[in-house]
């Protein structure tokens, strides 16, 4: 089986521009790489955050950003539904899931890892849990601390997915750590997960 790789032509956007969904395009902008971002509010509720963080940050209506290769998720847990619903098939997207289940019940989740509740609205895409590790305010801060980098932890079902998500976190400046596909890293990134909210730095 062929391994995919982060591939320079693949197009990326961030649904949500709160503060998780800021702080990740202040990394993409100081990476240099190009992002759309989208809102339900529209592209003019954005001038301010992409006219302070420059020409790489670029917004969008919400069905243009729909159509990157790699859709990254920084909006309420609760909201995802609806913008699963938006295409009736994902078609092998990669949809990256940045959220955190915050007050979400625990009935809502049953035994399952949040991702995996996340990916039965988002039919045909690979998903992977990423970014929802550290504070907002952290996570918009420069990657490196101390001589070393923050590390991102990453999972997903998808080798493939995971492999490619994990090269876009090393070029944003983190120190990413793979997880892999085994079922219990789903569960220690979600909710109360031992990963959750750990400023932990990578020394080479």
């Amino acid at each position: 089986m062929q391994i995919l790789h982060l591939d320079s032509s693949m197009t990326y956007s961030i649904i949500g521009s709160g503060k998780v969904g800021s702080a990740l395009a202040r990394q993409f902008a100081r990476s240099g790489i190009p992002v759309g971002i989208a809102n339900t509010r529209g592209p003019l509720s954005l001038a301010a955050l992409t006219h302070e963080l420059g020409d790489s940050i670029v917004a969008q209506p919400l069905e243009q950003a729909l159509s990157a290769d790699i859709v990254i998720l920084a909006i309420p847990f609760s909201a995802h539904r609806d913008i699963g619903r938006k295409m009736t098939c994902w078609n092998d997207k990669i949809v990256i899931d940045a959220m955190n289940t915050y007050g979400v019940p625990p009935q809502e989740l049953g035994d399952r890892a949040s991702t995996d509740v996340v990916a039965t609205s988002f039919v045909g895409a690979r998903v992977v849990k990423t970014f929802n590790q550290l504070p907002a305010a952290r996570l918009a801060e420069h990657p490196t601390q101390d001589g070393g980098r923050r590390v991102m932890f990453v999972w997903s079902r998808d080798q493939d997915a995971n492999i490619i998500v994990t090269e876009l976190v090393d070029q944003l400046g983190f120190a990413p750590i793979s997880l892999g596909t085994i079922d219990e890293g789903g569960k220690l990134l979600g909710l109360g997960g031992a990963l959750i909210l750990q400023n932990i730095v990578k020394y080479q």
